[in-house]
């Protein structure tokens, strides 16, 4: 019997010193933050992120926000990004979020449809305008994730991003 124990001891001790010395680079990145604030605005409007990396919106506004993809070639709302961020009522509460994982490379494209609206620009194309009627600081509240292997635009990411809440804002 411990003949046959002993192979299997060894493969294991083997599988645990190679999976002690894989490096921390490849361990799974942490999400990427997308922040939300009372200028009715992304903070955040641009970021990358790699396939399956979790992007997590943080509402650190008192108001709802919707975070809604859309095609700017069609105008198409593609399931992929859909959600909802609650308000924050304020500073000893916890943060509206809402997280995404993206698996494709790519580039998804988003607003909200409270404080932008999608807009014709050429032919079938669109793009987010500021929502008329709608409190807001001249900008349309739109971003754009890219989903990508480039760790050069990986790197680029905002300082903030790596934050899940901002000091200064409800509930930091």
């Amino acid at each position: 019997m411990l003949r046959r124990s002993l192979p299997l001891a060894v493969a294991m001790a083997a599988l645990l010193a190679l999976a002690a010395s894989v490096p921390a680079a490849q361990a799974a990145p942490g999400p990427v933050y997308v922040h939300m604030n009372g200028a009715n605005d992304f903070l955040e409007p641009v970021v990358a992120v790699e396939p399956g990396q979790p992007v997590v919106f943080v509402n650190q506004d008192t108001d709802a926000h919707t975070i809604v993809g859309f095609d700017p070639q069609t105008g198409r709302r593609p399931l992929a990004i859909n959600g909802r961020a609650a308000g924050t009522p304020g500073a000893s509460h916890g943060v509206g979020t809402y997280t995404v994982r993206l698996s494709r490379p790519g580039i998804y494209t988003y607003y909200c449809s409270v404080h932008a609206a999608l807009v014709k620009t050429f032919g079938q194309a669109v793009q987010a305008a500021p929502r008329r009627g709608v409190n807001g600081f001249g900008g349309a509240m739109s971003g754009v994730i890219i989903v990508t292997h480039d760790r050069r635009l990986l790197a680029e990411n905002p300082k903030t991003s790596a934050t899940r809440v901002l000091r200064g804002f409800f509930g930091g």
